[in-house]
């Protein structure tokens, strides 16, 4: 009886096959930690759909963090991720929490991980994967057990930084692709950019504006309306009062919320000057409010006031759409556009 032969890997799949690996997803799409929108739902549909979720755990005490990964465990039996905020109070418990649920796969942003984190994640298991905003810190992050980097660039939703993906990409991607693993991320919306990334050496990519308006996504209806509507433009970054409050700036869709947070700022900002709080607390301060903002919008539907955190390619998302299609586009698109090659 002759052998039934293999189908020939598409070409996504052959540039995928070490993010894959890694991940061990069937795509190398990771999808960004959307704190109140990266929850159970939308997390277990990225991974059903062969993708790679994660659960931003944001502010989310140990508590809520662990019944959060019970909940996807219950939806998905794919593997997922768990995004941990560096300045996290309870940093160390949280990864105990991701310890005790064999957590595969654990993101570390916000900043520097720790001393010790990195350590802790790895000895039960887990993978790490850090960010990086120069090629430098890149190096050494790698070098002492990190083992993937996701680069992102500014036009990313959330916390950004200041140089784009696409220079990022050129600087990042010829000094480490060859040795390590490294994710593109910051303003992806189709699978045109995802092919010429791969195609640069990425292990893969990560996005999460095209995702978070999805129809598995909890987000409200009127905080999905405003991604619908908008334009590449409308998504701006937040602006800097005061030199010595390092707020990383944050980029969302601009309304009256945006100049709420300029106010809140140069409130932090006072209490900084009367020594009321110290610049860890001043920079919490910061990170509560948007978190609350961030509710406001996401959970409550408060598109005026609340914080409409978006990237750039918000201008892609066009309507309502299930996880399954949207990953089914980028794959499609990406394959097309290698084949033209």
């Amino acid at each position: 009886m002759m052998q039934e032969e293999l189908p020939m890997p598409t070409k996504t799949e052959t540039l995928m096959a070490r993010g894959k690996a890694f991940l061990g997803s069937e795509y190398a799409i990771l999808c960004g930690a959307m704190s109140w929108v990266s929850e159970r739902n939308l997390v277990s549909a990225i991974s059903n759909a062969g993708g790679f979720g994660v659960i931003a755990c944001g502010a989310m005490t140990p508590e809520l963090l662990d019944a959060e990964i019970e909940a996807t465990k219950a939806l998905t039996s794919k593997p997922f991720g768990v995004n941990l905020i560096t300045m996290h109070p309870k940093l160390f418990e949280l990864i105990e929490v991701c310890a005790r649920h064999g957590v595969t796969h654990v993101v570390l942003a916000g900043g520097i991980p720790p001393k010790g984190s990195v350590e802790a994640i790895k000895a039960f298991g887990a993978k790490v994967l850090v960010f990086a905003p120069t090629l430098a810190l890149a190096k050494k992050l790698l070098r002492s057990g990190a083992d993937a980097l996701v680069i992102e660039g500014s036009e990313a939703g959330g916390h950004i930084g200041p140089v784009s993906t696409s220079v990022l990409a050129q600087e990042f991607l010829p000094a480490l692709a060859e040795d390590y693993l490294v994710f593109v991320a910051g303003g992806i919306g189709r699978g045109e950019a995802i092919a010429s990334y791969l195609e640069m050496g990425a292990a893969g990519v990560q996005l999460g504006t095209r995702f978070a308006a999805a129809s598995e996504s909890i987000a409200h209806p009127d905080f999905k309306k405003a991604f619908f509507r908008a334009a590449a433009r409308e998504a701006v970054a937040s602006v800097q009062v005061d030199p010595r409050l390092p707020v990383i700036p944050v980029r969302a869709l601009k309304n009256k919320g945006t100049e709420e947070f300029t106010a809140k700022q140069r409130e932090v900002a006072a209490k900084l000057d009367a020594g009321e709080v110290d610049m860890h607390d001043a920079q919490l301060l910061i990170e509560r409010y948007w978190a609350g903002a961030l509710r406001r919008a996401v959970i409550e539907g408060d598109v005026e006031n609340g914080s409409l955190m978006a990237g750039q390619s918000v201008g892609m998302v066009t309507k309502e759409e299930p996880v399954a299609d949207i990953m089914a586009s980028l794959i499609a698109e990406c394959e097309a556009a290698l084949n033209k090659r």
